[in-house]
């Protein structure tokens, strides 16, 4: 019999709902059986493309014998790290401080029946191996340690707990505002840490890094620093043409395990895949290297091929692992290539791919990468289609079909951003529809919910849910005029004023001010996996004031600013977001506003649309008379323009820029 978890909407969840295990989704249900029945937690976070969180279930949850153990011993709770990021941050870190070690998934942590958590790890095996005890062995010796050690561990739960308080940032009197020398000292770090020869910042494994490249390529815009536009350039070209990069079906891998590209973790998510979308096309704008331009078109190919729903909403992350082995969907040999082709094409295809050398993959396989140039380009295109066709046919990995907010604002704004550069009103129409599911499905009451499946939405939304909705839709605006944009754009930084914002320090929570009490709440400002809610917040409030005209927008961007000065000074590099909020502080964005009918604004759109500026927003207004500009920068602005060729000089709009 399916156990709780066949009613979740998590696709993650749903996979263990045939084990043995007597789960219980995370819930005042489960939380109350802890303290009825004096067991503590067996807290297990994970999500569906992780490979290792199969690996465990595998071994231990799909078997009888561990499963009775956990039953036994243990109130069981199972929770998807993708709909409940509020519990996962909580305990990663309470992970890392009771371990010492950097955490990851699947996590496993012990709590007791107040939440707190007493032990824990990440992936356990079930027998002992990798210097790791065997899963059914550590349930019963963390029972007994549970039931035995009651003192020992009430006074490291205090302990716990007051660290726990002391990772959010507090306001200690007047803190300065971070100045210029903020930026500078970031971009100083990505130089001494990027990678010259592979690009990229670091070693293996080996993330893109998406804020790091966006703090590059905005330092070229606001001070023509060619340095920063290489180390840019150089990095997304690396990336483009390794395995990190999907050669034949477009999109991202999350992570290379090399230093060189060429073998990643397979996993596909939404979210790298919004945020470079978008990064590509700045870098085509800035460079007008067709590289960029064709990596951004076959991503958002795949985006549009595999990612989108019928209703409109993208789906969350294909799975690394397909047949039981990850990345078997992907890999090839150069037999099965050369079955599939003309020699003339095989010809062409095993260098370009690097077939005519080693196996990169586990000494057996070729994952591609791009090896050599390109000899015949309409040969590799028609041996791309036949390999693509018949990959097409091979058992795929499993697709997360579940809408998140969050991730969906950052496919979001990167398909507008790169429909914008390109010229694609189909991106823009893929992000509209999104953006109109979100609306219908997952905003009632003038809040958003969380996440989405079946037709059900539930969870109150996050920070992140909000922030990065706000910046996709200020994204959307600038593609196409759509008359209720800044109205839902103002709801929801009111949202973010009332229900997250800390009144007393400044700043944002990661929950708002009515959501479920947890043992911690956390203030994130770091950038991650995905950018910091307190940075897209800051910068996105930052340029709604100056649309709306509501200074209150500006404050309380300015406020997160100041708290997290000290955190900015220590590791400039780690806050991308908040850097840019910086910029956009020193220097306020410059707002160019085009009125008049809309065939007649066209051409202006699309010469402003063609140059990269991060730093401007360009908005439509359709309907007036007669066609002109409104440049502002700041709460200052100049007369009124009345030609295309006096706005491109107001600007100092190249004219090659446009072609």
């Amino acid at each position: 019999m399916p156990n709780r978890l066949a009613q979740e909407t998590s696709p993650y969840l749903q996979q263990h709902a045939d084990n043995p295990v007597d789960w219980y989704a995370w819930g005042p249900e489960a939380l109350a059986e802890s303290k009825r029945s004096g067991k503590p937690i067996l807290l297990s976070i994970g999500y569906s493309a992780c490979h290792w969180c199969h690996v465990m279930a595998h071994e231990s949850f799909e078997d009888a014998d561990v499963a009775k153990v956990m039953n036994e011993l243990f109130v069981n709770i199972k929770v998807d790290r993708e709909e409940r990021p509020d519990i996962d941050q909580i305990y990663q870190t309470a992970q890392a401080m009771l371990t010492q070690r950097n955490g990851g998934w699947p996590l496993t942590m012990f709590l007791t029946a107040e939440q707190v958590p007493f032990f824990g790890g990440t992936y356990f095996p079930k027998t002992a191996r990798y210097g790791l005890p065997g899963f059914p062995d550590l349930l019963k010796r963390v029972r007994a340690y549970h039931d035995e050690a009651g003192g020992e561990i009430r006074e490291q739960n205090a302990q716990l707990l007051a660290a726990l308080a002391r990772t959010g940032p507090k306001a200690s009197g007047a803190v300065a505002m971070p100045d210029r020398g903020a930026i500078d000292a970031a971009f100083e770090f990505l130089k001494q840490s990027f990678d010259g020869e592979n690009g990229g910042f670091g070693g293996a494994p080996k993330f893109p890094h998406p804020e790091s490249i966006e703090t590059l390529l905005r330092r070229y815009a606001a001070d023509g620093d060619r340095d920063a536009l290489s180390m840019a350039a150089f990095t997304l070209a690396k990336m483009a043409e390794g395995g990190i990069f999907d050669q034949l079906g477009g999109g991202f891998a999350r992570y290379s395990v090399d230093d060189e590209w060429a073998i990643p973790h397979f996993e596909k998510m939404l979210y790298d895949n919004g945020w470079l979308l978008r990064l590509y096309a700045d870098a085509w704008l800035a460079t007008r290297e067709p590289l960029f331009e064709r990596t951004a078109e076959e991503t958002a190919a795949w985006v549009m091929r595999e990612m989108q729903s019928s209703e409109g909403g993208y789906y969350s992350s294909l799975d690394a692992d397909s047949e039981g082995h990850e990345g078997k969907y992907y890999v090839w040999t150069p037999d099965e290539v050369k079955a599939l082709l003309k020699p003339e094409e095989y010809a062409v295809v095993a260098p370009h791919y690097g077939l005519d050398g080693a196996p990169n993959f586990e000494n057996v396989a070729w994952n591609f990468i791009v090896t050599g140039p390109v000899t015949d380009s309409a040969l590799l295109e028609s041996a791309r289609k036949k390999l693509f066709v018949a990959r097409e046919k091979r058992i795929r990995p499993g697709r997360d079909d579940k809408v998140l907010v969050s991730w969906n604002a950052l496919m979001i704004a990167g398909m507008a951003r790169a429909a914008r550069a390109f010229g694609k009103p189909e991106w823009l129409a893929s992000a509209r529809r999104s953006l109109a599911f979100i609306r219908q499905q997952m905003w009632k009451d003038g809040r958003l919910l969380a996440t989405y499946k079946d037709g059900r939405a539930h969870l109150d939304a996050y920070l992140d849910d909000y922030a990065f909705l706000l910046a996709a839709l200020l994204e959307a605006m600038q593609a196409s005029h759509e008359p209720g944009d800044l109205e839902w754009a103002t709801q929801l930084g009111d949202v973010l004023l009332e229900h997250f914002q800390d009144a007393q320090d400044g700043g944002f929570f990661f929950t708002a001010h009515d959501h479920e009490t947890l043992i911690h709440r956390p203030k994130p400002g770091h950038d991650n996996a995905t950018p910091s809610g307190n940075g897209v917040a800051a910068l996105a409030l930052n340029r709604l004031a100056y649309l709306t005209g509501e200074m209150r927008f500006r404050d309380a961007a300015e406020r997160t600013l100041a708290l997290y000065a000290p955190q900015i000074a220590r590791h400039p590099a780690g806050f991308g977001s908040l850097i840019a909020t910086l910029e956009e502080m020193l220097v306020p964005p410059r707002l160019v506003k085009l009125s008049g009918p809309e065939d007649a604004i066209a051409p202006w759109k699309a010469m402003l649309d063609a140059v990269y500026m991060p730093a401007t927003m360009v908005v439509s207004q359709p309907g007036a008379s007669s066609v002109n500009a409104l440049v502002c920068e700041g709460v200052t602005c100049l007369p009124p323009i009345t030609s295309e060729a006096a706005l491109r000089e107001t600007l100092k709009i190249p004219t090659i820029a446009s072609s």
